[in-house]
């Protein structure tokens, strides 16, 4: 593209989908693009990167046999970038690409943190994402981090979008069949999907006639249900409440900031929807927790924060900083 190395290319690699943004040095965006989600523990590492080569591509930001770098510093901010050894084995893969000059890989909650923090703030805050999973990441200025692994129920974490859907499908299949109390939600889900049961549901969601991708639908009428009244559905929207909370006070107290005024950065499609059966409870469970902690949720793609992160390792004016957060609005 001929563009000048004095630049960042910015990637937020998802579950869902992947973003990538190249910036100039005076923070504007010089081109975005996108492609599927990133799952390098499914599909492995090198095809996992091949999906940010196709959102680089989809904007002529990268031809398939170009050699050297488009940009000065790449900033990826990734899922399942859950231990070390993956983020190295994943930087590693991007290096081999030589998309850059420097490449730097962040788990992608960092990102969502990084673009939740005050405008000229130091990098000290705590951030929990709740999208189709669940994270925390913490930081302070002198390079300490808390993390959790955050590969599911292995690892003791409990929702997020695929997990809340789940549950409301258990609870709802032992409501209509007998083993559960009643809930709405065993009327409700089938409905959204055009069944008239649960057991319909059931049989076609195992026989796959109703694809594996419309699952990630059921969340929405999950809080639909709960706003209404359900005391099953009310009880799972409050569990994940309160396991955002958990997550956010142990971080925080991992690095010595319970009693401080620290901003805690709320984001992903779950929190963004700004429920007031979730985010409320959380408000609330959070004050007792950690009573000078601001929370802030974040609805700005992510891949702002990864821009922000390559802006901070260039050592950018403030002006290009501005620059960044308004075009992502």
């Amino acid at each position: 593209m001929g563009v000048t190395l004095c630049s960042v290319l910015a990637i937020d690699a998802g579950n869902s989908k992947t973003d990538v943004a190249l910036l100039g040095p005076d923070g504007s965006v010089l081109v975005s693009g996108q492609a599927g989600g990133f799952q390098p523990s499914r599909t492995g590492v090198a095809a996992a990167v091949d999906v940010i080569a196709e959102a680089m591509a989809s904007v002529g930001m990268y031809v398939r046999g170009e050699v050297g770098p488009c940009a000065e510093h790449v900033s990826a901010c990734l899922a399942n970038a859950d231990f070390p050894v993956e983020e190295w084995k994943l930087a590693r893969e991007i290096k081999r690409r030589n998309w850059g000059r420097v490449t730097e890989v962040h788990n992608d909650t960092f990102a969502l943190l990084r673009a939740g923090l005050p405008v000229g703030a130091e990098p000290r805050g705590v951030a929990v994402v709740c999208g189709a999973g669940i994270n925390c990441v913490g930081m302070t200025p002198d390079g300490r981090t808390a993390r959790f692994p955050a590969i599911g129920r292995i690892s003791g974490d409990w929702g997020g979008g695929s997990g809340l859907a789940d549950e409301a499908l258990w609870f709802a299949a032992r409501a209509e069949d007998g083993r559960g109390e009643p809930t709405e939600l065993a009327r409700a889900l089938p409905a959204h999907l055009g069944l008239d049961s649960m057991a319909s549901l059931i049989e076609a969601m195992h026989l796959g006639r109703v694809p594996a991708g419309r699952r990630h639908e059921l969340t929405p009428v999950l809080f639909a249900v709960a706003a209404a009244g359900d005391p099953v559905a009310l009880s799972l929207v409050h569990r994940q409440a309160d396991e955002i909370v958990a997550m956010a006070s142990v971080a925080l107290g991992r690095l010595g900031l319970l009693d401080e005024e620290v901003p805690v950065v709320l984001g992903g499609g779950v929190l963004a929807a700004r429920h007031p059966q979730l985010n409320d409870r959380i408000a609330a469970r959070l004050a007792d927790r950690a009573p000078r902690a601001r929370i802030h949720v974040v609805t700005a793609p992510p891949v702002l924060g990864a821009g922000l992160l390559g802006l901070d390792a260039l050592g950018s004016p403030p002006l290009a900083y501005g620059k960044l957060r308004a075009h992502f609005g």
